[in-house]
């Protein structure tokens, strides 16, 4: 085959098919805060958060500095700390646990559920001790947890819930949105989100009015005021230019979201077409509204790596998460059960492979990826 007859490579995420018809858009806004020089906090951050609160249907939304940075926010505000125990999942980014360590608390691992890859109820409630403050699910890959048995564990037991809606915007259960459900809601606007800015930027939802203005203030530093601190805090702002950015962009996000759902119902079909639903298991729709972060199959029969190293030689994007569960990982050793204590977390990250799936994304290049899938694990 010549190179003109060579297939171009299928991004991951095409970020250029995101911003190129906001271009315009995008710039004006940066030079308008370039020119206004107003860097931090601020009307742009105001405006921002108003309508990430009205977007998550919760009364009271924050930007901070990270999605990461939003968890320790949230667990200092709820005064999680030394001695206290908060049940989440080891299937997911560092981050969830890391948070919870970082405020001197102990994460405690619970199984995930086979079919969605989020936190058993079932499991979460066997985790309960007399040391447990909270519950942090985790909405991996733009599927929303079990919201009702898990809000329901958290009232009996007198729980906290801070839901990890980093990479679930827009996501529901029971016809409400992630982020509004819990105590305190978490979202990462890393470039890749599906709301990203272009770096770091995170946001915190809430419906209760102590609660917010105790983030407020534990955002700057702890101070209600300049120079007068009330409280333990951190330099947690978002910045103005990501502001202003994540506000261009988020009025696109519904329509985003639309093409990752199309986007994942065109790949159902194609997988049933080509016979692979014995080879791999598709992620399931619902219950729930999935916003599709990733696209992520179960590889069966041990062939997620005949399959990754496929994609990887056709120059078609591909990733694991997670290659190592939390509580495999060196840096958790000691809140750890041991191999074989998560059984479903552990065949999880030996089988997940996500797929391309963000907008831009066109049909002949899903077939395309289909049809090396195929190739492989025939």
């Amino acid at each position: 085959m010549t190179d003109a007859q060579t297939p171009a490579p299928v991004p991951f995420v095409d970020l250029s098919a995101i911003h190129g018809p906001l271009h315009e858009r995008l710039m004006a806004v940066i030079e308008a805060t370039v020119t206004t020089n107003r860097f931090i906090m601020g009307p742009e951050i105001t405006a921002f958060e108003e309508e990430l609160a009205a977007f998550c249907s919760s009364e009271f939304a924050l930007g901070c500095s990270s999605g990461t940075d939003a968890l320790v926010m949230a667990l200092m505000a709820l005064g999680i700390g030394p001695g206290d125990e908060v049940i989440t999942t080891a299937f997911t980014f560092a981050a969830t646990a890391m948070s919870i360590v970082r405020v001197g608390a102990t994460p405690v691992f619970a199984d995930i559920d086979p079919a969605s890859f989020n936190l058993d109820p079932g499991a979460v409630e066997a985790a309960i001790t007399p040391n447990t403050r909270a519950i942090m699910p985790v909405h991996l890959f733009g599927r929303s947890c079990d919201m009702d048995a898990l809000q329901n564990i958290a009232a009996q037991y007198d729980l906290q819930v801070i839901e990890d809606a980093a990479q679930a915007i827009g996501a529901e259960w029971g016809g409400k949105r992630v982020g509004s459900i819990g105590d305190v809601g978490c979202f990462s606007f890393f470039p890749a989100k599906n709301l990203g800015a272009f770096g770091d930027g995170g946001g915190v939802t809430t419906n209760d009015p102590e609660l917010h203005a105790k983030l407020k203030t534990i955002r700057v530093q702890g101070a209600s005021r300049r120079y007068y601190h009330d409280m333990v805090g951190g330099n947690f702002r978002l910045d103005a230019l990501q502001a202003a950015i994540l506000r261009v962009k988020l009025p696109e996000l519904e329509s985003w979201t639309d093409s990752r759902q199309d986007n994942a119902f065109r790949y159902q079909d194609l997988f049933y077409s080509r016979a692979l639903t014995e080879a791999v298991v598709l992620p399931a729709a619902g219950p729930g509204r999935h916003v599709y972060n990733q696209f992520t199959l179960r590889v069966l029969n041990g062939r997620r790596d005949t399959a990754m190293n496929a994609l990887k030689a056709a120059k078609v994007g591909c990733a694991v998460y997670y290659p190592v569960p939390l509580h495999l990982q060196p840096a958790f050793a000691s809140y750890s059960g041991g191999e074989g204590s998560l059984p479903n977390t552990e065949t999880a990250s030996a089988e997940a492979l996500s797929i391309p799936v963000a907008p831009g994304l066109k049909p002949d290049q899903q077939e395309r990826v289909v049809d090396v899938l195929a190739g492989a694990l025939r």
